[in-house]
Formats: structure tokens, sequence, C-alpha cells
């Protein structure tokens, strides 16, 4: 069978309404591609492909992408930003009698409703669903979903063959799960998600080295869940001559000075945070547990201690929020040094408890998917007013970003070493090309 398989990674045509210029735009999203991973599920289906049949990967950007070739099947994977595009690919694709998969972090959250626009649909992790769902389709016998039942066996995750050199930052995946399970964390989407899971030290060490480029990002929920299993594999890419980004917990990386020191000989260039909030009622009440605010600067200290930079994402609509939580961040930011500071829209996912609480309690706003971006409002904040919320993080991020601070960051980690320096560049560019618009908020 001939096998098209993509990933719909379109901004919809209001993105553009969030820049001052198209050009601006434009911009924003090469560096993304540059600076950023792109989804694994493409590599993965193909690698769990047998081999009698051709494959065909795909990442979709532009909504004017030729697709006119036949195939037997379309395999389509999206999350929810990108759904509606990824409808419309599928819609046409269905329309020329050809048959369609979809699958993903939506389409496992609403199935019923990606239903609709395919022949069939994957719920959950897809690699012992996948080469079951083919056969029954050759067969003539493909049903309408296909759930996951179990945890996938981490032996059962491919190695991925990373055969030649990508436009796109390479990502890798050491291990699966977290079982802090945050409500609004799009992992709880994902059935068997809270069970950590971590894949055979020599196959992960196996595809980091198979990457051709000196980059590479760990695509995992957090490296500090199972801290031997990290430092382990830290030990075993030692030497391998690679950089690379990770997920960290704040509380474990404040406490493990070892962790801290294999990271850095291993190549790691930096650790992405999520703070959440700096209050700790906030964090209390998402009972996240690894986060203590009195131990934020102390932890961002010692990484940067260790040569390390740190990205940390802010998350602001939470109930307990109140309009004073802007400028504490502000002011917070701006004497710990972080890196690079992301300050977001809480956004209730579809599927996650967050959605569920929300849309009990009345207070979603709009269900159009291409606004839940983590950048523009969906829903009814406790304590502020949508467009309040929304005009504070517009105001924040153009804060974090203003050339003042860009400068003073970019300057400060030139000391760090070449790989700190380019880093944090790059990744202040790509964040200082965001400009939002308040009319886009309903």
């Amino acid at each position: 069978m001939k096998i098209l398989l993509l990933s719909c990674h379109l901004i919809p045509d209001q993105f553009f309404s969030l820049y001052k210029s198209k050009s601006r735009a434009f911009l924003h999203m090469m560096v993304s591609k540059a600076t950023y991973h792109r989804s694994l599920s493409l590599p993965i289906l193909a690698a769990v492909t047998p081999k009698e049949h051709q494959i065909i990967s795909q990442n979709i950007y532009n909504k004017n992408t030729e697709l006119d070739e036949e195939y037997d099947i379309v395999g389509i994977e999206c999350t929810t930003t990108n759904s509606n595009f990824a409808y419309k690919i599928a819609d046409e694709f269905r329309q020329r009698g050809i048959a369609v998969v979809l699958g993903g972090w939506h389409p496992s959250a609403l199935p019923y409703e990606a239903k609709q626009h395919a022949n069939a649909v994957v719920i959950g992790e897809a690699e012992e669903i996948w080469p079951q769902l083919l056969k029954d389709f050759q067969n003539g016998k493909l049903k309408q979903f296909y759930w996951q039942k179990k945890p996938v066996d981490p032996d059962n995750i491919p190695v991925i063959s990373f055969s030649s050199p990508s436009r796109f930052l390479p990502a890798v995946q050491a291990t699966r799960g977290c079982p802090t399970q945050c409500e609004f964390c799009a992992e709880t989407v994902m059935k068997f998600r809270k069970r950590f899971r971590a894949r055979p030290l020599h196959k992960v060490i196996e595809e980091i080295k198979s990457i051709p480029s000196r980059y590479f990002i760990f695509h995992d929920a957090s490296l500090t869940i199972n801290p031997d299993y990290t430092k382990q594999l830290f030990r075993g890419i030692k030497g391998l001559n690679k950089k690379f980004f990770c997920n960290g917990n704040v509380d474990r990386l404040g406490q493990d000075d070892k962790l801290l020191e294999l990271a850095k000989e291993a190549g790691c260039c930096g650790w992405l945070i999520g703070f959440e909030s700096i209050s700790q009622k906030t964090i209390d009440m998402l009972g996240k547990k690894t986060n203590k605010v009195d131990g934020y600067i102390n932890t961002i200290k010692k990484i940067h201690d260790k040569g390390m930079m740190v990205s940390g994402s802010f998350i602001f609509g939470f109930d307990q929020d109140t309009s004073d939580v802007f400028d504490n961040t502000l002011e917070f930011v701006n004497n710990s040094e972080i890196d690079v500071p992301d300050a977001m829209t809480l956004t209730p996912f579809p599927g996650t408890p967050l959605y569920k609480r929300l849309k009990k309690e009345k207070r979603i706003l709009t269900e159009d998917w291409s606004k839940y971006d983590h950048r523009q409002v969906v829903f009814k904040p406790k304590n502020m007013s949508p467009q309040d919320l929304f005009s504070n993080i517009k105001r924040v991020n153009k804060e974090f970003y203003s050339l003042p601070n860009i400068s003073r960051r970019v300057i400060n980690s030139i000391r760090r070493g070449h790989s700190y320096f380019l880093s944090t560049l790059a990744q202040n560019f790509t964040m200082a090309t965001l400009e939002f618009n308040s009319k886009d908020i309903s």
C-alpha cells in the first residue's frame, strides 16, 4: 500500500492578525521551525509500519500545499490548535475516495468529533494499534475507533533512525508519562499517561547516536521523574559531542547537584521548567507538589552555575490569580535572570480535568479550537475579565521581550559559553517576534 502520514502544524489565518505585518508572522514561523522540535508521531508510525508498504511522511505548514497524489490510506496527526485545518485536509482526501485515519491529542480527547472527518480514529498511543489498523484496512474490516487498551510497553517504542539532516530540531523521547497530572495539562488526555515508563537505555542511546546534527531536544514530560534512570542516560551519552535541551521539575533540579553535573557533562544546554506561578497558594491548589516557590531562585542559580540556561513558563488565569500576579511575576523574572521566560494563558484543552470543570461551570467562552493556543483567552477567569487577562499577558510578554531585557539576557549569556549564547539569542529572538492583538479574544 501507499501510505501518506501527515502532521498538521498550520497556524490558522487569524495567526497573522496577531502580528503587525505578515512578514513578521512568516519570520516567526521560520525561526520557530529552526529552534523547536516537531512531533515524534510520524517517525514512530513509519517505524512500526510493515516494510512491504510505501510510506510518505510530511509536515504541513501551508494550507496551499499540493497533495494531489493518490494514496491508499492517509494518517493525520493533529493537536487542538490545528484540528480545524486537519479536518479540512481530511475532508478533501475523503471527497477523493481516500480513506483517512485521525489521531493525536485532539482526536484522542474528542474521538466522536474527529470521526465526522475520518474513516477511523485512533485514541491514545498508536505503536501497537497502527499495524493492526493497517491489516484491518487491507482485509476490508477497518473499524471506526481504535482504543489504546493498555499502556504501551516501552520496549515496543521503536528506535527512530535519523538517516538524513532535518530542517527541524530533532527530538528524542526517553520516557513517557507524568504522575503529577496537573489539571490543565494535555498529558491527562492520553489514557495511561499517568504511568511513568522508561525506554531501555541502549535503545535511547542508539537513537541519539544516529542524529546527524549536533543539537536535539528530549521530548519527555520531565527527565527528573526518575533521576537514577536519567543519570544513567546522561552517563551513556557523555562523549557523543551532542547538545540538547530537556524538561525538568524545579524541586529535583534544585536538590540534585549530581544530576546537574551529569547533565552538563552529557551536553545539556538548558532546562525547560514549568514554574506555572509565583504564588504558593496557586501552586498548592494545583496540587503540583514538585514546585516550591521559595526554592525557585536557588534552582535557577544552581543551573546557571553549572553553565546551563533556564527557560521558564508562567501561566496566568488560575482561579487564585488576582490583578497583582502580573507585576509580581515581572519582578520575579527580572530578579531571577531566567534566560527565556514565557507568559501563557491558562488553556482548558478538551479532555483535561480543567476543561471538564470549566465546562460544568459554564465558563467556556468559545470552542473555536484554533483559539486554544496558550495565547488567547477562551474561558471566563474568576477574578478578572477575559479582556483584562489577555491585555495583562500581552503587557507581561512585551516587557519580557523588550529590547533592554533581551539585550541584558544575551549579554549575560556570552560569559557562559558559545552554545549558551547561541541558544539564548535564538530563543529570545523567536519569542520577541510575538505581538498579540486583543481583538482576537472572544
